[in-house]
């Protein structure tokens, strides 16, 4: 890979995960203590991050720093989740259930969330969306599925 197939990779990757937190620009750079356009530059494949921006950026984005940088083609986290799959994702119980898969199956905690995620993301909505209710039933059956037996 070439220096700018990585940035525009890395901005990719921070946008992702980023969005699939339902975050904004400015909340992130701040929790970074980074500016907005410092990050959204990142985020638009420009600049030359530092390496203490980076690890700042990962932590606020609660990201392995190893997950930003790999050069893997594989995507970390779906591109764009429905704003209620997003708002869900940060809910206690979301986050309780892959700590729970995770020790179960022994597996890392962002591969379990990237899986979560990813299936549900996939399901079709209807013409009104998905709300709360309808996120904790597909958490439900993903979890019979994806628990060790």
């Amino acid at each position: 890979m070439t220096e700018e197939e990585l940035r525009v990779e890395l901005g990719r990757r921070l946008r992702a995960r980023r969005a699939a937190q339902g975050r904004t620009i400015a909340l992130v750079a701040m929790q970074a203590g980074l500016s907005v356009p410092y990050v959204a530059n990142l985020e638009n494949g420009r600049g030359n991050p530092t390496l203490g921006s980076l690890h700042r950026l990962a932590a606020a984005l609660d990201a392995p720093l190893s997950e930003l940088l790999d050069e893997g083609t594989g995507s970390p986290w779906p591109a764009a989740l429905p704003a209620s799959l997003a708002e869900f994702s940060r809910g206690r119980r979301f986050q309780s259930e892959i700590r729970q898969l995770a020790s179960s199956r022994d597996g890392d905690t962002a591969e379990i969330r990237h899986q979560l995620l990813t299936a549900m993301a996939a399901v079709p909505q209807s013409g009104r969306g998905l709300d709360e209710l309808d996120w904790h039933r597909i958490l439900d059956a993903l979890v019979l599925v994806l628990r060790p037996r």
